[in-house]
């Protein structure tokens, strides 16, 4: 009772502070998950809650197609001050999530332009009691077990179901007989295939997080999430179902299409959205850095959509975390075999130049390599 009347005033009080609501006008195929992941408002069950009771509707599948609707987000005049005396708040955490809120919308182009010269957005979870992640219910709460994570990693929590209805399969360079570019590293091998492999992983334990049907299609039993800089190079990968990998190069391809394709038919008739990512790193000269880029099919217009989604957030994760730094990676098509012969909408990405010494950092850091999956990861419940 007590929780709930607090609640109760911390809705009575976001009502009347602020200037006004910001306004969403929905359009053909939005559903609200997809307008709260846009806006950055999911996994938090009150802001359904005041969404609901701002627009006097009883559940949120009765939004309409060319309709508009107040969101759970604050729209004030910034006062040229602070943000905390802007919304008359005493908390210098809270202004500060507020603030990177801000940002982070301004970095996607949500927002177009800055709290500083223009509005200031505050959603209704950074100024409730409501930071648990929304669950989803009894049974999707409770850790799923993958082993293919290895021992250390291998529950999964679900957190939400913002990819339900979604499969992904995730085929990581090289592998087997081919360990793919090798770079140096204080006199140590760097081989593509352990590395892609790893960050592979841990955007698949992402992507499963959310709810998405996850296929790994090179796997290595005896790996799992790895940790520390320096990952053992090993010849022990192999595709779907133990099948030896190829050492020719065409057949070694042929094989990986070929399973996606089995794959992709088999699922075609229950899920309509069905993508294959292609986690590669490049080799290019020593002295040349390689900011993450992005290919896709000529005529796939998912896939497009896919590596312009990944490549904006990627800019936009660079400008949040690392001002100043810039950000070079691209967006194209390639004639790629795995693009070309693959089913699914593709997109395939290459993380850096192995041989450079700045790039090497991107993927011999544990943190990094989690980082690059978390941020493609946000790029996909973007798209």
């Amino acid at each position: 009772m007590k929780t709930s009347f607090f609640f109760v005033l911390l809705m009575i009080s976001f009502f009347i502070k602020g200037q006004h609501n910001l306004i969403f006008e929905v359009n053909k195929d939005d559903a609200l998950i997809s307008i709260f992941n846009k806006y950055h408002l999911n996994n938090f069950t009150c802001n359904e809650n005041v969404f609901l009771t701002l627009n006097k509707l009883k559940n949120t599948e009765l939004i309409l197609t060319g309709f508009s609707y107040s969101l759970p987000i604050k729209v004030y005049n910034y006062n040229g001050k602070s943000i905390r005396s802007t919304i008359g708040i005493n908390d210098w955490d809270i202004a500060k999530k507020i603030e990177a809120y801000n940002l982070s919308l301004e970095s996607d182009s949500i927002k177009k332009d800055n709290y500083k010269t223009g509005d200031l957005w505050v959603p209704f979870h950074l100024t409730s009691d409501c930071s648990v992640p929304k669950p989803i219910n009894n049974n999707l709460q409770k850790p799923l077990n993958y082993s293919i994570f290895g021992k250390k990693n291998d529950l999964v929590t679900i957190l939400d179901n913002a990819l339900e209805n979604q499969v992904y399969y995730l085929v990581s360079g090289h592998g087997g007989p081919d360990p793919g570019a090798i770079g140096k590293y204080n006199n140590n091998s760097l081989c593509e295939d352990e590395y892609s492999y790893d960050i592979t992983l841990r955007l698949a334990k992402d992507l499963i997080s959310h709810g998405a049907m996850v296929y790994i299609i090179i796997r290595d039993s005896t790996d799992g999430i790895r940790s520390g800089d320096i990952l053992e190079c090993d010849k022990n990968e192999t595709c779907w179902k133990e099948k030896t990998i190829p050492l020719n190069q065409n057949k070694r391809l042929q094989q990986r299409s070929d399973m996606v394709n089995e794959l992709y038919l088999t699922n075609k008739a229950n899920y309509k959205k069905q993508y294959l990512i292609v986690i590669h790193i490049d080799s290019q000269s020593k002295s040349k850095r390689a900011d993450m880029f992005f290919y896709h099919h000529a005529k796939s217009k998912m896939g497009k959509s896919l590596a312009n989604q990944l490549h904006k957030t990627i800019k936009g994760q660079y400008k949040l975390h690392q001002k100043g730094r810039g950000y070079t990676g691209t967006v194209t098509t390639r004639d790629l075999h795995m693009i070309r012969e693959s089913h699914p909408a593709t997109v395939y990405i290459e993380l850096g130049n192995i041989m450079n010494t700045q790039d090497q950092k991107r993927f011999i850091m544990e943190s990094n390599r989690q980082a690059v999956a978390d941020w493609l990861t946000l790029g996909i419940l973007k798209n």
